[in-house]
């Protein structure tokens, strides 16, 4: 530390000249902002504008409690100026919370000034010295309680004892650090310690938050690992700023459908059955399950739409001794149904009424209800059929995806884009191919090669079912992407940045040094090749009744050819016929 530190401190906190950025915590599963974490900078010029010099800075002179009161008291005020929706997570220093705050009520006090309910406040603890009075500290955390503050655990895994802070204060919210998350797409020892924390989460009901999603890849691998990990936070979604967005300008996994139109709906395994009505009586429920033996479960319909159903098991358990028929002989069906039901639209998808019927734990899930888009009754379904179906599926894309990356190959891709035409609905088609591929393959042999294939296709699967669309490989070093006509740009915009960053990773470090490889080129003369490329070949389809899959396809081939001449990382759109 030094004189000139101390001086910018006092001058920061007298003239409270400190910038407050605000950093969107998303909720996957709504799609939509979850809250904010309010994030501190110094000023620009000085030596302390970084929060971790200024908070150093601020405990070796003795001011750590006054700039984090500071601090907290402008972040309240300034959130309520930008009126940001969801929750505000305030960070907190421990030390202030059981000294000044518990006795004087500052932050309660912060937050009235600005009209803010306690509510809306999540009081965020931040280590910067470790905790040693925990009954104190208790007292602390149920007084904020008391107020209607929430609590979170900053940095899980990081710091002093974070796991005793969580057994001890039992917070509302905890953040992971985002060492556990950086790369977890690559690490398996990473997604198993998230899932044993998960486990640990829901017993103690309390949610978790991942900190640190800097890439698409991080956040399809967060959302396929569990669905109950809804809170992210991280580069990916918004850097801190001082004006943040109050809306996601993406679409999050958890909201697309992760399969290709091609795919079967629960129209596929629809069952007419006949349905009962609410002024059904007990007798003639019996009769229609004594007359047809397989039938398993009847739906009672009020208006054309179920509102309950009458399982045969449970049925015929009531009429177990003597008496249950005079006991219900005049009783209507409704006596004896059970409105728990699982009811799926005819045009949802296997794959996520799959997903339903697995999460119903509470439902008899053997049959459920299919309904159309207005709810009214169509039919049942019954899961063998399901899961028949879904096998089906499963062996037939595993039988025509590509065995290197596992992506759908051709016959796929054909049949998709076909349904992707035929859903009479705009999409933009793209043809993804590398440059220099050959090169990098004989300097450094055929595995190497198929790393970087490995790898690209990952990048592209994350982006491209991201936003919804449909990833296929072609084969070689060629992919197929169809994408919604609002997302295309910015994803192929960020395939292009993130594989300029990964691409360096494939070479040995001389030839990183050098931005490329020199090999003998046909002519038996040494060339220079850079770096492996992308170049991505775009076509907006606006009228998909004019078009046909094959003819996208050979276009799109001879479009590949023109972005190919662009050097470096590269697009090629397609302008014409807009």
């Amino acid at each position: 530390m030094t004189t000139q530190e101390t001086q910018w401190l006092n001058h920061i906190i007298a003239a409270e000249e400190l910038h407050v950025l605000f950093q969107p915590i998303v909720d996957a599963n709504q799609q939509a902002i979850y809250g904010y974490e309010a994030l501190i900078r110094g000023p620009k010029t000085s030596p302390l504008h970084s929060p971790l010099r200024l908070f150093d800075v601020a405990t070796q002179t003795g001011q750590l409690v006054e700039l984090d009161l500071l601090c907290r008291r402008l972040a309240i005020r300034r959130f309520a100026e930008l009126e940001l929706p969801g929750l505000l997570f305030l960070n907190v220093m421990p030390l202030t919370i059981v000294e000044r705050d518990f006795r004087e009520g500052l932050t309660l006090g912060f937050i009235r000034e600005s009209g803010l309910p306690a509510e809306r406040v999540v009081i965020e603890l931040t280590e910067h010295v470790p905790i040693h009075d925990y009954e104190l500290m208790r007292q602390a955390v149920a007084h904020y309680r008391d107020m209607g503050f929430q609590v979170a655990l900053d940095d899980l895994g990081a710091g002093h004892s974070s796991l005793r802070h969580w057994s001890e204060l039992r917070p509302d919210f905890v953040k992971l650090d985002r060492h556990f998350i950086s790369g977890i797409d690559k690490e398996p020892a990473k997604r198993e310690f998230l899932r044993s924390i998960l486990d640990v989460a829901r017993s103690l009901d309390c949610q978790l938050i991942a900190e640190g999603v800097e890439t698409a890849a991080e956040h399809l691998c967060l959302w396929e690992l569990d669905r109950g990990l809804a809170l992210l936070q991280g580069f990916y979604f918004a850097r801190p700023s001082q004006q943040p967005p109050l809306q996601l300008n993406m679409l999050l996994p958890a909201t697309t459908q992760l399969k290709s139109p091609a795919g079967r709906t629960a129209r596929s395994i629809l069952r007419t059955t006949d349905a009962v009505t609410t002024d059904c009586t007990v007798p003639i429920v019996a009769d229609r399950f004594r007359q047809y033996p397989s039938l398993r479960c009847v739906a009672v319909v009020a208006h054309g739409k179920p509102i309950a159903v009458v399982r045969r098991n449970t049925f015929l358990t009531l009429f177990t001794n003597p008496y249950s028929h005079a006991l219900y002989a005049k009783r209507d069906v409704l006596d004896v149904a059970d409105p728990r039901m699982l009811v799926a639209e005819a045009d949802m998808p296997l794959e996520t009424l799959s997903q339903q019927l697995t999460d119903s734990q509470d439902i008899e899930q053997e049959d459920f209800v299919i309904v159309s888009a207005d709810g009214d009754y169509l039919g049942m379904g019954n899961i063998v059929d399901l899961l028949r179906e879904i096998t089906a599926i499963q062996v037939r894309q595993a039988r025509h995806a590509n065995p290197l990356t596992g992506l759908p190959g051709n016959i796929l891709i054909n049949e998709t884009l076909a349904a992707y035409l035929a859903a009479e609905q705009g999409f933009a088609a793209a043809y993804v191919d590398l440059d220099n591929f050959k090169a990098f393959n004989d300097a450094y042999g055929y595995a190497r090669g198929d790393h970087i294939i490995i790898s690209l296709s990952r990048l592209l699967q994350a982006q491209v079912e991201s936003a919804g669309g449909f990833i296929g490989h072609i084969g070689g070093d060629d992919f197929m992407m169809l994408l919604p006509l609002e997302h295309w740009e910015s994803v192929c915009d960020q395939i292009l940045r993130s594989f300029e960053v990964m691409v360096p990773g494939f070479y040995e470090e001389a030839d990183r040094l050098q931005g490329g490889i020199y090999i003998e080129n046909r002519q038996n003369e040494m060339a220079f090749f850079p770096f492996v490329s992308i170049s991505i070949a775009v076509k907006p389809i606006l009228d998909t009744t004019t078009c046909k899959a094959l003819d996208i396809a050979a276009e799109l081939s001879e479009l590949k050819h023109q972005a190919k001449k662009i050097p470096g990382n590269s697009l090629f759109i397609e302008r014409r016929g807009k």
